[in-house]
């Protein structure tokens, strides 16, 4: 998955990766740059203190934001309804929350350990 694409490039410091994935009240939440109207949709990796998403749709009328809730879901083997978009509806960097799984647990699904 998205730690084999990482295989080979220059590791990312740790705290770097921390702050891409946080604890919340109720999970964990990620911070997300997202790249709207790619070609194909997909995690790209790390981007600073951000995680790079890449997504098909356009950045109209939130289906950007609905086509990365999806892809996070499926990456992180959760419900869809269990990702929801807290913060930047309208900006590049989003955060979104992943309710019923901790930091830890959503680090290591998206390969960020």
């Amino acid at each position: 998955m998205l730690a084999a694409r990482l295989a080979g490039r220059v590791p990312f410091g740790g705290q770097t990766l921390m702050a891409i994935v946080e604890p919340h009240a109720d999970g964990a939440v990620v911070a997300v740059k997202v790249v709207p109207g790619a070609s194909r949709r997909r995690i790209v990796g790390p981007l600073g203190e951000r995680l790079k998403v890449v997504v098909r749709k356009p950045p109209e009328k939130g289906a950007a934001n609905q086509a990365v809730a999806a892809l996070l879901a499926k990456a992180l083997a959760v419900r869809a309804s269990d990702v929801e978009i807290l913060r930047g509806g309208v900006r590049p960097q989003k955060v979104f929350l992943v309710r019923g799984l901790g930091a830890g647990e959503v680090r290591q699904r998206l390969g960020l350990t």
